[in-house]
């Protein structure tokens, strides 16, 4: 349980969703960016990409995610998109490291 809790807050999911087991598996359901570190807006955005298949090119996206990619390659759904751009939104406003 303890590393669930941990994977759930490196992820920005909090306690709930890892008790619970309910994930941000929809952006409806994602955490608020607005609320977010630049670590964990990072995660979260990288997240969407890796679980729709992007091929990452930066060493650290690499460690976290892994070098695989897969079909659809990184395309996302108009929902998923709002999400990416809110997130971005709030790393750049935050002045977050590209």
């Amino acid at each position: 349980m303890r590393s669930v809790l941990k994977m759930a807050f490196a992820a920005g999911l909090g306690a709930a969703s890892a008790v619970t087991g309910m994930t941000a598996s929809t952006p409806a359901q994602a955490q608020d960016a607005s609320q977010m570190s630049c670590s964990q807006l990072w995660y979260a955005r990288n997240k969407i990409y890796a679980d729709h298949g992007f091929c990452f090119k930066s060493d650290r996206a690499i460690r976290v995610f892994g070098a695989g990619c897969f079909a659809p390659y990184g395309r996302i759904s108009a929902a998923w998109k709002e999400r990416v751009d809110d997130l971005q939104y709030w790393e750049a406003r935050r002045g977050c490291p590209r």
